[in-house]
């Protein structure tokens, strides 16, 4: 069973947040309970379901750097597309900083979403571009991770990296860590480049290929609402990718959690 899923990938700009927003948002179109952790300083998993991120009072920062003011249950926020998140703000991008002297720290926010999992059926990680501790904390979190990956050159040449990352966390915190797939995101199978890249993937990273989401300008447009290319477009292909990555999600995931829980 999967229930806790990082979306990881240190390079900027290859539809990460998208990719978790909108995943999340099918789940939820499926019965499913999910929770939304935005954990990038920059806030826009946050932005894109609805809330801005300057307005906050607190934020995931405050559960992960605070002393125990906050706990994760306590800023669970409910938003328009049937997800819950637990935002970020700015104030997260001193926490590299701030927790690379504590101890245990590659296990503050397994600890800190320990109380949570009954509420959820599901529980997407928003990672940030980056492979510091933040990140490293959602690995060690994690039951699986999904790697989204835009098809051109320079954007794939820091997985190794990554995977390399995954490997130790496996060694040192968490055994049990899933690779589902590779994602290819932006994908235009118009061109030979992109048709290259993906068919490269399978060989060079020895992991499962996830099928492609297709490039679409509806992805961009959909954040200026607040909502997701479900509500926006949901017709269109990219909704439709994304619903069948879903839909892998959801058999994955098991039973449907009993309300009971609570």
């Amino acid at each position: 069973m999967v229930q806790v899923v990082a979306f990881a990938n240190q390079k900027g700009g290859v539809a990460k947040t998208t990719s978790v927003v909108t995943v999340a948002a099918a789940l939820a179109q499926l019965g499913r309970r999910v929770l939304v952790v935005d954990l990038d300083a920059q806030g826009c998993a946050t932005f894109c379901l609805g809330l801005d991120p300057e307005d906050l009072e607190a934020s995931v920062s405050d559960v992960l750097l605070g002393p125990g003011q906050y706990a994760a249950a306590d800023l669970v926020r409910t938003t328009d597309e049937g997800v819950d998140l637990l935002p970020a703000c700015l104030d997260l991008a001193r926490a590299d900083q701030a927790l690379a002297s504590t101890p245990g720290r590659e296990y503050v926010l397994r600890e800190a979403l320990s109380a949570l999992r009954n509420r959820y059926d599901a529980i997407l990680l928003d990672c940030s571009p980056s492979l510091g501790i933040i990140t490293v904390n959602a690995l060690v979190a994690a039951d699986a991770v999904i790697i989204p990956l835009q098809c051109e050159t320079l954007s794939h040449r820091g997985v190794g990296q990554l995977m390399e990352t995954i490997a130790d966390v496996r060694r040192f915190a968490n055994p049990g860590l899933a690779v589902l797939g590779i994602l290819p995101t932006l994908f235009d199978g118009r061109t030979v480049h992109a048709q290259a890249i993906l068919a490269d993937l399978p060989e060079r990273y020895q992991v499962p290929v996830l099928p492609p989401i297709h490039r679409s300008i509806r992805f961009a447009e959909a954040p200026a609402t607040g909502r997701t290319i479900l509500a926006t477009a949901g017709q269109s292909r990219g909704a439709r990718d994304y619903r069948d990555l879903a839909a892998r999600l959801d058999a994955l995931i098991g039973p449907l959690q009993d309300d009971s829980t609570d």
